[in-house]
């Protein structure tokens, strides 16, 4: 009832009229200033050369002092003019802004290209890198492809961690940092290189920090088959880079997973081997070990 009072909304027009308005009379009041500057700087100098007679018999090149001095007066108070209504009034904050974008965006399309560049020319040389490699998926997912929950494992299958122990063992394997994170200590006879965007992220003693999954690979290339174990991002990512994907499929349909391993695309990735094992008194579900390999 006795709310405050609504204030009036000014469009962008109005401001806009505004603002140009107050440009004008911060410009005016600089040349009024400087005008009452020069009157009394004039009269000034017709007292010191009039009547007290100072510098009456000084001359430079045949011309009293006064006349440099009133010519530089006079040259002074054209420069404000021409600051005020021209360079200001044409090349102000509005053409200072316009000017700014320009190079923002001239910036802009140099980094775009550069990074092209660099997309372009990276993926060439890491073909020629993979060649004498033989770059592997290995990963354990459900039947709704769901591999895990809070950075953990839903299930537990002996066989399953028994096998991924015995094709990693004396590789590299690549991880994102969250999967690392999840292990309580690197994995023995093994080097561990964790993809990370934080700066300055603290690894134990041996373990190689990179920004990328192609950097990742690169400093995998001197094994002749690296292991990319997640997580889920990663996966996703490397399914462009892998020849092989190890999987253990899980027979069971998880409702709690919150991370999950990307579509296999047979049009692209053939089985070339697939074992299925029962539930038994180690295992509470089915479980088969299919390896695929791109066509």
């Amino acid at each position: 009832m006795f709310g405050r009072k609504k204030q009036p909304q000014i469009s962008k027009e109005d401001l806009a009229l505004y603002e140009n308005a107050k440009r004008r009379i911060r410009q005016k009041k600089r040349l009024q200033a400087h005008a009452v500057v020069f009157v009394i700087g004039a009269i000034f100098l017709v007292v010191a050369s009039q009547l007290l007679k100072i510098g009456e018999n000084l001359t430079f090149f045949g011309y009293n002092w006064v006349i440099y001095a009133i010519l530089i007066w006079v040259a002074m108070l054209l420069y404000h003019l021409v600051s005020v209504f021209i360079t200001n009034r044409f090349m102000g904050k509005e053409w200072e802004d316009e000017q700014t974008a320009i190079l923002i965006a001239k910036q802009k399309a140099r980094i775009e290209a550069l990074a092209k560049k660099v997309e372009a020319d990276q993926p060439l040389q890491l073909k020629a890198t993979l060649k004498a490699q033989t770059v592997t998926i290995i990963a354990a997912a459900d039947e709704n492809n769901a591999i895990g929950k809070d950075n953990q494992l839903i299930w537990h299958l002996s066989e399953d961690l028994k096998r991924f122990k015995t094709l990693t063992n004396g590789h590299h394997i690549i991880m994102g940092r969250k999967t690392f994170e999840s292990f309580p200590k690197p994995l023995p006879n093994r080097t561990h290189i964790v993809i990370s965007r934080q700066r300055d992220y603290k690894v134990p003693k041996g373990v190689i920090v990179v920004n990328n999954l192609l950097d990742a690979l690169d400093a995998a290339k001197s094994d002749d088959r690296p292991y990319i174990i997640g997580g889920g991002e990663i996966y996703k990512q490397a399914m462009e880079f892998a020849d092989v994907i190890e999987l253990t499929k899980v027979h069971h349909r998880f409702e709690n997973a919150d991370t999950y391993f990307p579509e296999i695309d047979t049009a692209v990735w053939q089985i070339v081997n697939n074992q299925k094992f029962e539930i038994d008194e180690r295992h509470d579900y089915p479980y088969s070990f299919i390896t695929y390999k791109r066509k």
